[in-house]
């Protein structure tokens, strides 16, 4: 596949990436901005790389999800046990928020398709359901991506590498009988959710598991499965709650394993010419330095990925 020649990784954010939660809530909200301002600090990236999306419209949500659950959660009219299974508090900031992470994911998409390789700095909520969210996910933003590109023409076939700790259950639902999308989930076998689903390849991992166990899993699949798809655009979750520091992961990936991780995934997938929309996916910790220092971890391997294939 051929890429335009542009020497700086896309990146995308949004401010409306953070809206506001309980001071007491344990989901990180505030992790989205500090991701921004540390890969601006660090010289990871510049200004000038990032892509501001726009607010994702119902027409495209509800190309995955059904136009009740999209209107409802929009208009704050959910009950409160769909509440608590999203486990975040409604507000229409809240809403603002999903939207336009959603149109985040849509345009890491578009760019990647253009550029070889692009990365939000958010995203990842795959255990969003068609009629309901899950897991402090609520609309399903690979999937809506996928569904968009695939309805615009840019895309038919999609491989979902899915690297978060927890079985990306939602889009394993969303896609069981697709046969244009390609879903794999590595994970934790004994966390959330409790239930899994059938993703077209699960690999639950054993608790406790390492640095080099987990690459030699990953490099015994990866390359096989690009091989055998051969898909117009891989999405990648790379989710950071594998560390061993995480409080919800209960595996045991050090920096170093992310890291290592994410150059694997990327090296693998540039190597044969498929270009990959990268989102950041689950984390949570304690350190909020340390989980926002492993997030920008993907950023910083897709950097180097990307000026050593010259994309």
């Amino acid at each position: 596949m051929e890429f335009s020649l542009i020497m700086d990784l896309p990146l995308v954010y949004h401010p409306d990436y953070v809206a506001p939660l309980p001071a007491e809530h344990r989901f990180p909200m505030s992790k989205f901005r500090l991701l921004y301002e540390q890969l601006l600090a660090d010289g990871v990236a510049t200004h000038s790389q990032f892509h501001l999306p726009e607010r994702s419209p119902p027409a495209w949500i509800e190309q995955v999800h059904t136009p009740e659950y999209v209107q409802a959660y929009c208009e704050g009219s959910l009950d409160a046990k769909a509440q608590r299974r999203i486990g975040l508090p409604w507000s229409s900031a809240l809403v603002n928020r999903t939207c336009v992470a959603v149109g985040g994911t849509v345009l890491t998409a578009q760019l990647a398709l253009k550029q070889g390789l692009a990365c939000n700095t958010a995203g990842g909520t795959h255990h969003a359901f068609p009629a309901y969210g899950s897991g402090f996910c609520i609309f399903n933003d690979m999937a809506i991506a996928i569904r968009h590109l695939q309805h615009q023409g840019l895309i038919q076939t999609a491989l979902i590498v899915d690297l978060d700790v927890h079985q990306g259950d939602g889009t394993a639902f969303i896609f069981q009988e697709d046969t244009s999308v390609f879903t794999f989930s590595m994970h934790c076998g004994v966390n959330f959710p409790g239930t899994k689903q059938q993703s077209d390849l699960d690999v639950p991992l054993s608790e406790g598991m390492e640095d080099d166990e987990y690459l030699q899993t990953l490099a015994a699949h990866l390359p096989n499965l690009l091989s055998q798809i051969k898909p117009d655009l891989v999405f990648y979750d790379a989710g950071v709650d594998p560390h061993e520091g995480d409080r919800l992961g209960k595996l045991a990936l050090t920096d170093t394993g992310l890291f290592r991780r994410d150059m694997q995934v990327l090296g693998t997938c540039l190597s044969q010419g498929y270009p990959v929309a990268c989102v950041i996916g689950g984390g949570y910790a304690e350190d909020m330095a340390a989980l926002v220092y492993r997030h920008s971890l993907l950023h910083r391997a897709a950097s180097e990925m990307y000026r050593y294939h010259q994309l």
